[in-house]
Formats: structure tokens, C-alpha cells, sequence
């Protein structure tokens, strides 16, 4: 064969893989393009700069319709001028911090937490600090921040519009280390924003089966605490900011930033979310009869000491327990530890909720109040 030809073969065969390589990388690169479009958060559609936006950190499993309740966000950012909003799922992997680092990044307006307590905890540890505000659509069992920010909790609608209308506040939030040995040399760090407590109460909510909560709501926390009434006592040592250690026997020791419960029960009836107090209850009755003075006196929503219902005012607290206990943060289990550490950060996290209200009678303590006579 002449070599012109074979010289021929050789060009048409390297312009043969030159095709065949380039079209390889494309399909490749298409590849990548969908994949990534799949599994990307839905973004929102270019708009002028110089229209406001927010991001909403969604649970989907508390949305009933994420995609129906997205197109709704949609068309009420229109209708208060903003631009479509950023739409972020939270995963199994990733409750809501993340999202909202994504949101902080692209440089939303407001973030609005749209589910239970767990994801506006989330959500809130990455706002703190910022001037980022923190907007609440209450999708939760508890909404127990909702509740004491007054924020509604049973219409979605207000909720939204407050979220773009309404003023901003300022709150403290809670920041806990959770030593599970007690000797831990690098304890795990969480935030609260309503109450981390140890013992009983994080017991119950450890305990509640999913599909009852589903079923009948806050009432599945009552089935699963009188279940567990009958527990014994656990030895702890209380330290109230410098002060000696106070030694009680208790059934559970719960640490506040705010003081309401869910059916406007006040656990702490001194506790605002803003005064930069730590109000602490240690709860300590045996038995039925010890627990009907406990629920008597919490329901009364008396300010006056007891003997089974402690309660005490400080800036900083270390709970160091005999034995792992349950713990809970804003009503969201966290395992078991033997020391709960709590402190607050003043003012640190803005938030879209009504003007303070007038202080409640007996708001107005201004030392910490200590009790030793146990």
C-alpha cells in the first residue's frame, strides 16, 4: 500500500479519536449539568438587585405541600415587592444549618424557618451574630419560640405577613456544652433558643412514638410522661454562675431562655427571652403525690418557693449529674450526659416578631436568687 495512503488512515483515524474523546467529555459534562441540577436547591429566578429577598429552610416532612406551599411563598414575596424567594429542603443529614450558612452566603433579607422547633434551632444557631432577622412559620408539634414571641401559631398566612411586615426584635440565645462523661475534653456544643433540660422531661420526649405525636400532637407527651413518673431520683450538683454548688435529688433540672409552654403553661413565669437571665427549675417529687403538688404548683404559675419546685436566676449554670441522664434541647432529644453547661449570648439573634409585651408581674427581678436552704 502506498505510504500516502497509509499516512491517509493515520490522520483520518487520530481525527476518529479526537471526535470520540471530545464527545466523551461532553456527555460527561451534560452529565454533571443534570446531575446537579436534580439534586440542587430550587433557586429563585434573576431579579433586579435591588429587590429584597428571603430564603425559606423548609422541613418537608412538617410542609404538607412543599411544592404547593413554595408556589404560595412565591406569590406572596411578590405581593410585598421582594423578589421570588430561595427555597431550601432540610435533609436527615442537615436540619437547617447548613441551609441557612447557603442563605447567608447568597445574602437573603430574612431567613424564615418553616417547621417545628428543631428547625428553627437550626436555623437560628447560623443567624446569631448577624444582622440576618429570623422570620417563623410554625409547622411544629410545640412551636414553643412561636408561643413566646407571640408569633401565631395556628394561621399561616399571619405568620408569613409578619415574617415581611413586622418589626424586629432582638432575643438571647442559649448555648449549651453537653459533656456525656463528665471529663470530656471537648464537649459538644449545641444552641437553644427556649430550654435545655436534663432528666424527666428530656426522658418523655426521648420516649414519644413518632406516629402518636402524629396522631394527636403535644397530647402524645402526656401518654409517654405518665409512663415514666414512677422513675427514682439522680443526685446533681447545681453551680449558679460563682456560687457554691447546690446538691439536690431530682427528677429533672431544665434551663430557660424563655418560660412558656405549649396551652399558655408558664414553667418559669420570671423567664423573657430578651432580659439576659437564665431562669433554672430543679423538679424533684416521688411519686403520684409528689407530682400533683409539682403540676399544681407549675399550673398556678406562682413565684413562690417550694419545696419540689426549685427555681433560681443566673447568667451561667453547670448541671453535673451522678449518672447519664436524657437530655433535650427546645424539646428535641439529645442523648444522654452527665453535665449540661448553659450560658446565653444577649441580643444575639434578630427576629421578625411582635414589639415586646408590657413584663408580666414579677418580671422585674434584677439578682439572681439562690437557695440553699434544701
Amino acid at each position: 500500500m502506498p505510504r500516502g495512503v497509509d499516512l491517509t488512515q493515520d490522520v483520518l483515524l487520530l481525527a476518529a479519536v479526537v471526535v470520540a474523546v471530545w464527545l466523551w467529555l461532553a456527555l460527561q459534562r451534560e452529565r454533571r449539568r443534570v446531575l446537579h441540577a436534580r439534586h440542587a436547591p430550587r433557586r429563585r429566578a434573576a431579579e433586579p438587585a435591588d429587590r429584597p429577598w428571603v430564603a425559606v429552610v423548609a422541613n418537608p416532612i412538617k410542609v404538607d405541600d412543599p411544592e404547593g406551599r413554595a408556589a404560595w411563598l412565591k406569590r406572596v414575596s411578590a405581593e410585598h415587592g421582594h423578589a421570588p424567594p430561595l427555597w431550601l429542603e432540610t435533609t436527615t443529614d442537615d436540619p437547617g444549618s447548613g441551609q441557612a450558612r447557603a442563605a447567608l452566603r447568597r445574602g437573603a433579607d430574612a431567613v424564615f424557618a418553616y417547621g417545628g422547633d428543631g428547625t428553627v434551632r437550626a436555623v437560628a444557631s447560623e443567624l446569631a451574630g448577624s444582622q440576618v432577622p429570623l422570620a417563623l412559620l410554625p409547622a411544629g408539634t410545640g412551636n414553643l419560640l412561636a408561643r413566646n414571641l407571640d408569633v401565631p401559631v395556628n394561621d399561616l398566612d399571619e405568620a408569613l405577613a409578619l415574617g415581611f411586615t413586622g418589626p424586629t426584635r432582638r432575643i438571647d440565645v442559649g448555648r449549651a456544652e453537653v459533656d456525656v462523661s463528665g471529663e470530656d475534653e471537648a464537649p459538644h456544643r449545641e444552641t437553644f433558643l427556649v430550654m435545655a433540660g436534663l432528666g424527666f422531661d428530656a426522658e418523655v420526649m426521648a420516649s414519644v412514638e413518632p406516629r402518636l405525636k402524629q396522631r394527636v400532637g403535644w397530647w402524645a407527651y402526656v401518654v409517654a410522661g405518665t409512663r415514666l413518673v414512677r422513675g427514682r431520683q439522680t443526685k446533681v450538683a447545681l453551680r449558679l454562675d460563682d456560687a457554691p454548688p447546690l446538691h439536690r435529688r431530682v427528677r429533672s433540672v431544665i434551663v430557660g431562655n424563655c418560660g412558656e409552654l405549649t396551652g399558655g403553661i408558664r414553667l418559669l413565669p420570671d423567664a423573657q427571652v430578651d432580659d439576659g437571665w437564665l431562669d433554672v427549675v430543679a423538679v424533684s417529687p416521688r411519686g403520684m403525690v409528689g407530682w400533683a403538688a409539682v403540676t399544681a404548683s407549675v399550673l398556678s404559675g406562682t413565684r413562690r418557693g417550694h419545696p419540689l419546685v426549685e427555681r433560681f436566676r443566673c447568667r451561667r449554670v453547670e448541671v453535673r449529674a451522678e449518672k447519664p441522664l436524657h437530655m433535650q434541647l427546645d424539646g428535641d432529644p439529645a442523648g444522654q450526659a452527665r453535665v449540661l453547661r448553659a450560658r446565653l449570648e444577649p441580643l444575639a439573634l434578630a427576629v421578625h416578631a411582635p414589639s415586646r409585651a408590657a413584663p408580666r408581674p414579677g418580671n422585674d427581678l434584677l439578682r439572681p436568687r439562690y437557695n440553699n436552704s434544701l
